[in-house]
């Protein structure tokens, strides 16, 4: 299934991320729910990630990639699940690279990474946190302190930022939180980087690091009116060499 690109690259801004001692630039973008409906949940994801497709085709000349899908760019885009519920990228009968999806605020983002790095994104609305949310049963009092600490003691900022970020590395792992409490998601944060983005450190604890593994991720987190949007990643190949 394909849209209108042309159009839709018009209408939609592709931007990118990098992380450091990664190998990678993560490619994302969101664009307006057209529906509630699942049926157009999926029509959404697919017009991003044909987006999303199109700006890579054209970033595949730089000494940073490899062409492995600049010459799929027109093959038909299928997303399917593996029973964890990660999602992934079909283009006619050859993998795509890895992709992420979250749905906030009316929104559907995407977000694309062509190396060997799995990812997550994750965007959550302030208003999501409100005084009866359950804040002992998801986060640390350290980590919570932390993100007080760096968004001016505006608890529901707080909370979305630790939430976006924990949501985000669930979906690097591929496992969301069938095999992780977010209390075993743990959230080291930084100050603010250039840009407004910033950057953190997550370990994992009790049965998620008993079952996962030791896995090194990094997560960019930038606010954005009034949700945070987390990118995770998670590199594959560092994570083997870790576990050899």
């Amino acid at each position: 299934m394909r849209t209108d690109v042309t159009k839709d690259c018009q209408e939609i801004a592709v931007k990118t991320v990098s992380f450091p001692r990664q190998r990678g630039t993560v490619l994302y973008a969101c664009a307006p729910c057209d529906t509630e409906a699942i049926s157009g949940h999926e029509a959404d994801r697919i017009r991003l990630v044909s987006v999303l497709l199109e700006h890579l085709a054209g970033m595949e000349s730089s000494p940073r990639t490899d062409g492995r899908f600049s010459d799929k760019a027109g093959l038909p885009i299928q997303v399917v699940h593996d029973p964890l519920g990660r999602p992934r990228l079909l283009l006619g009968k050859y993998e795509g690279p890895a992709v992420s999806f979250s749905e906030s605020g009316g929104r559907t983002w995407a977000a694309l990474c062509p190396d060997t790095s799995d990812i997550g994104i994750d965007a959550a609305g302030t208003d999501e946190f409100q005084q009866e949310y359950p804040f002992h049963r998801v986060f640390h009092v350290q980590e919570l302190q932390h993100a007080l600490r760096l968004t001016s003691r505006d608890l529901k900022k707080a909370s979305a930022l630790l939430w976006s970020i924990k949501e985000a590395s669930v979906k690097a792992l591929g496992c969301a939180f069938h095999l992780a409490d977010p209390l075993q998601i743990c959230v080291h944060p930084s100050a603010a980087e250039n840009g407004g983005w910033h950057i953190s450190t997550i370990r994992l604890s009790g049965k998620a690091l008993a079952r996962l593994a030791n896995r090194g991720i990094l997560v960019r987190s930038l606010f954005q009116e009034k949700a945070w949007l987390s990118i995770a990643m998670l590199d594959r190949q560092l994570n083997r060499t870790e576990g050899s």
